[in-house]
């Protein structure tokens, strides 16, 4: 006949063996996700010191789209954005292609060596040099840019991988983005902007339908320091109507005048994008 103290040792070891379980499931069902890098290239196409007429975007697109995307998919790299800019008129709602606007590229990497071997090796892909023989061939008298500016981004620990609406996965037309380049005078304020991201705005964001697509800290490249970012919605009118609930909204009231995010922005940048036809984003 059992005792009562082994009655209880069953249903305590019991117990315990169902709430083991049940925090192995919880953990498989919300594992921590590593954090993404990402290369962000803008083509200026605009002529300056180095070209003496505008460069035509026809080029460039070719070589984008029959060989650096492909080349990036064997790879095993999707989700590839390729965006021109917008001049946009908030008020009106409107929006016009932005005369010789450069061309943006963001490209997801798991790991930074990936980052590293894909930017080495790509152009030396016979495949690469095939397709993109007329773009890397190009005369020295006219090049097929004027420069090519490249910063190299970490994911935020809030959003540690790129999130895609599915306005994006379903190439929606109409759908426009919001690329924010947020400068900070200092490595300190820097830190302290992305840590307000991170433990507010972007759940903030989210709840608001802002579709942020992702958010990076800029590790390498021009104007540093600073974080970037990108909103989304499925077109111009609705995406600026989401951004119009941000600054009123009270969890916005709650954080901004907090003391430990004092001073994090000097410099804020916006820029509307729109994708290219052959974008995945």
């Amino acid at each position: 006949m059992d005792s009562l103290p082994r009655r209880s040792f069953i249903k305590s070891s019991l117990a315990a063996s169902a709430a083991a379980s049940f925090a192995l499931r919880g953990n498989a069902a919300s594992p921590t996700k590593a954090q993404e890098f990402y290369e962000l290239r803008c083509y200026h196409l605009k002529a300056d010191s180095r070209i003496k007429a505008n460069a035509d975007a026809t080029l460039l697109d070719k070589y984008l789209e029959g060989a650096f995307l492909p080349a990036l998919a064997k790879r095993g790299i999707s989700d590839v954005g390729v965006f021109s800019e917008l001049d946009v008129n908030k008020k009106a709602m409107t929006s016009t292609p932005m005369a010789d606007s450069p061309v943006w590229v963001l490209v997801r990497y798991k790991a930074l060596a990936d980052l590293v071997s894909v930017s080495a090796e790509l152009n030396a892909d016979p495949m690469v040099k095939e397709s993109g023989a007329a773009y890397l061939g190009v005369p020295k008298k006219s090049p097929a840019f004027e420069r090519i500016d490249s910063w190299m981004l970490r994911a935020f620990a809030g959003m540690p991988q790129m999130e895609l609406p599915s306005f994006s996965e379903k190439r929606v037309p109409t759908r426009v983005f919001e690329m924010r380049d947020y400068e900070s005078h200092s490595e300190d304020r820097a830190l302290a902007k992305m840590a307000m991201f991170d433990e507010g705005e972007i759940p903030l964001m989210q709840e608001l339908g802002m579709n942020p697509v992702f958010f990076g800290q800029a590790l390498v490249g021009p104007n540093l320091p600073h974080l970037r970012y990108i909103t989304s919605g499925p077109d111009l009118e609705t995406h600026l109507a989401s951004w119009s609930k941000f600054g009123p909204s009270e969890g916005w009231q709650k954080m901004k005048d907090l003391p430990q995010y004092a001073d994090g922005v000097s410099k804020n940048t916006a820029r509307f994008l729109t994708p290219k036809p052959y974008s995945e984003i």
